[in-house]
């Protein structure tokens, strides 16, 4: 095990890819959001720590890249049950910038806000190349089909990661919660899908 910007990684044999099997910084933001998660606790932890290993592992950065993903991660879905929406996206932006300014990162807003309005993109991001969020954008949707989608990341390395942190229903959570706004909205069912 080796730690790398307050994240404790394991070290994957097969291919000398690491998952990271912690990270603080994710576990002390979302701690802040235990009573609004309830029993989805579990289940939004393991897909932030998915999604912070996919996206960690497409971008190759760690340090300050880690720290912004890892913040990213927390807040990007948390809309859903801070204001109780599936519209979530500008919730979840302005608790990110909220963090962000309270912890005087504030100059990293609006790649963070980026990573988060765009995550449910379905066309590539192009606008700032250098930004994490083409590669925040793939890590979820290796998460949200299962690890079908893999783009170059390694099969076994991918396995591992899903095998680390089970689903424990949190795609049949997002499932319900899409057919309900489906009988709401049915002009709108998915309001943070993008072209």
């Amino acid at each position: 095990m080796s730690y790398v910007s307050g994240l404790k990684m394991q070290l994957n044999p097969s291919q000398d890819m690491n998952v990271i099997a912690e990270s603080t910084l994710l576990d002390e933001l979302l701690e802040g959001y235990r009573q609004q998660l309830a029993d989805d606790y579990d289940a939004y932890r393991n897909h932030c720590m998915r999604l912070m290993n996919f996206c960690s592992a497409l971008a190759g950065q760690s340090g300050e890249a880690g720290e912004k993903i890892a913040i990213a991660a927390v807040f990007h879905d948390l809309g859903i049950w801070t204001e109780n929406t599936f519209d979530y996206l500008i919730p979840s932006q302005l608790l990110a910038q909220r963090y962000l300014e309270k912890s005087f990162k504030a100059s990293w807003g609006k790649e963070i806000e980026a990573m988060i309005g765009e995550h449910h993109k379905l066309t590539r991001y192009r606008a700032n190349p250098s930004w994490l969020v083409e590669a925040f954008r793939k890590a979820d949707l290796i998460d949200l089909s299962g690890g079908l989608i893999r783009y170059r990341l390694p099969d076994d390395f991918v396995s591992d990661v899903l095998d680390a942190f089970p689903n424990a229903g949190f795609h049949a959570m997002l499932a319900n919660l899409a057919v309900k706004r489906l009988k709401s909205h049915p002009l709108n069912p998915l309001p943070m899908m993008k072209w």
